[in-house]
């Protein structure tokens, strides 16, 4: 059940009216969320209904008694089982099929519920969170539906107290979470979707078939893509989410508009960045050493295994390796007092020099193997000239995809709150007429989002 597509939709309405109708009474209403999470997960396939309230328990019981125990090494013991029985659970229905040579995959690699509730187990061994004994608000915290495909990936700590708690909803935050909902449906069927079929789906099959520039345009198309399908995802979860009145943290900010590779990771996928970067990267042995090697190191190592969280692919490898050496680069030429001019031509000339940078590697994330990527490298490389291949439309949605990202931010606040005052037929009427642009454009239906697959 995509979240793009009719049915999700009418999911959604049942869950919201039940909720609310039941959310007068805390378990009633904790009790429906759970019926509706359990129900999305078993829509997918059956298997979950057993693997998710299993792995679920097991973290509820071991965050129980890491919180009750001082014993050092009884709290390491099991924070580190707690993060194995996650791991095993990503692992064997992720990476062991690929391994093995077997077909028995699940549809959800499970990767976005696997790191929120590794978030739980380990912020209470460091203390920087405690344990809830309320079983059932944490059964619907892990398997909350609007997180499960792609994110984004909310710390239990903080998801646990929203859902356990009961309140009404904000009218406000229900015009919000309608805008949210249709300016991710435009961003995935009118924009990301268009451009997959009209261009970047046939360079990346057969890249011989394209001369450079058209393979050019697909790279740069690709990007844009790709943001407006995983931003698209990440609006609908959060305004599915504010209309049960649950808020989930941003996962993306004008991620091209970045300066440097650094800045572009605390705008793009942020709430993978920050899981990276406080589960991953500060636990890695070294950090404290006087030998600062370390510290660049440790970098390319949590690149690299943010690389293959992606897939058993040396693709993603090769994509982790290449932004781990730049992030240890950027870290490196910051290691003095100077700071960049901030006069607008270097900044335009720092961001498209970023901008390409992640754009390159994109090539690598998006070739099926290796041989493609070299493939669509080789016809770049040829600097053949030849537009045949592309439409008009293409060209005119990729603009309106790069204009949009580039808006004031002041301006996409003030569309949203502009909306939000608006009268409820006014809201009716501009989603109506979304839906009507969507017939008319997204001919081909609404293709699966690009991260429901990691």
């Amino acid at each position: 059940m995509l979240l793009s597509t009719p049915p999700y939709f009418v999911f959604l309405a049942s869950v919201f009216l039940v909720f609310w109708l039941v959310g007068r009474y805390r378990t009633a209403g904790l009790a429906a969320l759970l019926f509706a999470n359990y129900f999305f997960y078993a829509k997918w396939d059956l298997a979950y209904l057993a693997l998710i309230p299993l792995a679920s328990t097991c973290d509820f019981l071991i965050g129980q008694a890491i919180d009750k125990s001082e014993r050092k090494g009884l709290r390491r013991t099991l924070v580190t089982l707690s993060v194995a029985i996650n791991v095993a659970l990503l692992a064997s229905l992720k990476y062991m099929p690929f391994l093995a040579h077997k077909q028995w995959t699940l549809p959800l690699g499970v990767s976005f519920y696997a790191f929120q509730s590794m978030t739980y187990t380990i912020d209470i061994y460091r203390r920087d969170g405690s344990a809830t004994s309320n079983y059932l608000a944490y059964l619907c915290s892990a398997s909350f539906f609007p997180t499960t495909l792609a994110g984004p990936i909310t710390r239990l700590g903080k998801l646990i107290p929203q859902i356990e708690k009961r309140r009404l909803l904000d009218p406000a935050d229900g015009g919000r979470a309608f805008f949210l909902i249709g300016l991710g449906l435009m961003k995935k069927l009118l924009i990301a979707d268009y451009l997959a079929e009209n261009l970047i789906n046939r360079v990346f099959d057969l890249p011989k078939l394209y001369s450079g520039t058209e393979a050019l345009l697909a790279v740069y198309g690709y990007a844009f893509q790709l943001y407006c399908d995983f931003s698209g995802y990440t609006d609908i979860a959060i305004g599915s989410a504010l209309l049960l009145g649950v808020r989930l943290p941003a996962n993306f900010n004008a991620p091209y508009s970045a300066e440097n590779l650094a800045d572009f990771w605390r705008r793009w996928h942020i709430t993978l960045s920050n899981w990276l970067r406080d589960y991953l990267y500060f636990s890695l042995p070294g950090l404290r050493s006087r030998w600062k090697v370390f510290a660049y190191f440790n970098l390319v190592v949590t690149m690299t295994i943010g690389g293959l969280w992606h897939g058993a692919s040396w693709n993603f490898v090769i994509w982790g390796l290449l932004h781990g050496i730049g992030l240890a680069v950027i870290r490196w030429l910051a290691r003095g007092n100077s700071q960049p001019s901030n006069q607008p031509v270097f900044r335009v000339v720092r961001t498209l020099v970023t901008f390409h940078f992640v754009a390159f590697a994109w090539i690598f994330f998006r070739a099926a193997n290796l041989a493609t990527a070299r493939d669509i490298l080789s016809q770049l490389a040829s600097m053949s000239v030849s537009f045949a291949n592309v439409s008009a439309g293409f060209v005119i949605v990729l603009a309106i995809a790069a204009i949009s990202h580039f808006v004031p931010k002041h301006w996409y606040d003030g569309t949203q709150d502009l909306f939000v005052r608006s009268p409820s037929y006014v809201q009716a009427g501009a989603l109506a007429l979304l839906v009507v642009a969507i017939q008319y454009v997204a001919t081909t239906g609404a293709a699966p989002f690009i991260y429901t697959r990691f």
